[in-house]
């Protein structure tokens, strides 16, 4: 075989090598549409379409429109008797216009005309969160075929859908949610507040029940998912979904078995930490420690006790663990301003994050054939180069 011969071939395995990592990505998306690890989506014209999670469709379609727009566009038709809003009477809303604006590794934001934002977190519970800009926002969810919605106060909306997957939208601060004449989901949200939409395509468990109560209430700060995104041999990931107003959240992975979370807050009030850790992030769940901003934090067995902290002398922290291996931690910080909450578990060699690794960026899930990454092909080109180049001579 010619020298000639051997080239051309180690030219076609390094082009071959090249096109591997390309199809690695864990998102993609077009103008008009979405599709993440766990949550995809299209936008068409004033509405986000078949939003689904861990392939189950959530909601048909969802869509905002501010407030005082949607009381022009109805003739005054959706005030109620006290003046304020029939959030039963919104059904038919001209919703404002939609547009795809930006994605991340772990989320997507869909931009709309009347100044809200649509953020989707690309994660295990798919969280939707509807911010309203500067302006009252109406938001108009409605729900596919056959599922049920029913309303708990005017804070949360429990919905099954026609296959059993369960989801909750929850308002938060400024913000309230109902079931419309239809059936479907209508809210509203003004300054200060969040509608937020978590979905549970594998069934809810007690410790998300309680998250979904800390974030209605108003004592949740925020959520970290770490790890929980990566695949076996995939780099542990993290992302952040902020629900208290004036807080900023970062997490990263220090080594291979800690995960730091810092949260600042202008207001000195004490908030709940919703934090979902794997094993990928951790090395194990089975003994996790939390200890915040350097000093030990009190692990706690009941949800009276975790909230309890808030406001004392000592924060506190709780752990869930799941038959996934995934864990919950709920860290209840008991005063702010910049807190951090380090949770570690032993490191028993099989944690797949990175030492050292402090980007915080979200794994992306190998598309190639077990074994054969790019590693692994230019070992096999320089193997094949020397076994062709001894038989030409």
């Amino acid at each position: 075989m010619s020298r000639q011969t051997i080239a051309v071939v180690a030219v076609a395995l390094l082009l071959v090598a090249g096109v591997v990592p390309a199809s690695t990505a864990a998102a993609s998306s077009s103008s008009n549409a979405y599709t993440g690890t766990h949550v995809s989506f299209d936008v068409q014209g004033s509405t986000v379409t078949d939003y689904t999670v861990e392939d189950a469709t959530v909601v048909q379609s969802i869509g905002v429109q501010s407030t005082s727009q949607a009381e022009s566009d109805s003739g005054g038709g959706l005030l109620g008797a006290g003046g304020g809003l029939d959030l039963s009477a919104t059904v038919n809303v001209d919703l404002a216009g939609l547009s795809l604006s930006t994605t991340t590794q772990t989320s997507a934001t869909v931009q709309a005309e009347s100044g809200a934002t649509l953020t989707a977190h690309d994660e295990n519970n798919g969280i939707l969160v509807v911010e309203p800009g500067d302006e009252s926002q109406v938001v108009v969810a409605n729900l596919s075929t056959n599922a049920e919605a029913s309303a708990s106060g005017e804070n949360q909306v429990e919905v099954t859908t026609a296959d059993g997957t369960r989801a909750t939208f929850i308002a938060v601060g400024n913000a309230s949610v109902t079931v419309n004449e239809q059936g479907n989901v209508t809210g509203q949200v003004g300054t200060n507040g969040k509608v937020v939409l978590r979905a549970y395509p594998d069934g809810k468990t007690e410790a998300e029940t309680q998250a979904e109560e800390l974030i209605a209430s108003g004592k949740a700060a925020g959520e970290v998912y770490a790890g929980t995104a990566a695949e076996a041999g995939a780099k542990a990931s993290t992302s952040v979904v902020t629900y208290a107003n004036e807080t900023t959240m970062t997490a990263k992975q220090t080594g291979e078995s800690t995960v730091n979370v810092t949260v600042d807050r202008t207001s000195e009030t004490g908030k709940v930490l919703i934090t979902s850790v794997s094993e990928a992030a951790v090395g194990t769940t089975e003994n996790l420690d939390v200890a915040v901003s350097g000093g030990t934090a009190v692990e706690v067995s009941s949800y009276s006790d975790l909230e309890g902290a808030l406001g004392s002398d000592r924060s506190a922290y709780m752990v869930k663990q799941h038959a996934s291996g995934n864990a919950t931690v709920f860290v209840a910080f008991n005063h702010f301003s910049e807190r951090t909450a380090s949770i570690s578990g032993a490191d028993d060699g099989s944690s797949g994050g990175d030492a050292g690794d402090d980007s915080g960026s979200t794994a992306t899930s190998s598309g190639s054939s077990p074994g054969f990454g790019v590693v692994t092909l230019v070992g096999a080109l320089v193997a094949l180069a020397a076994v062709l180049f001894v038989r030409r001579e």
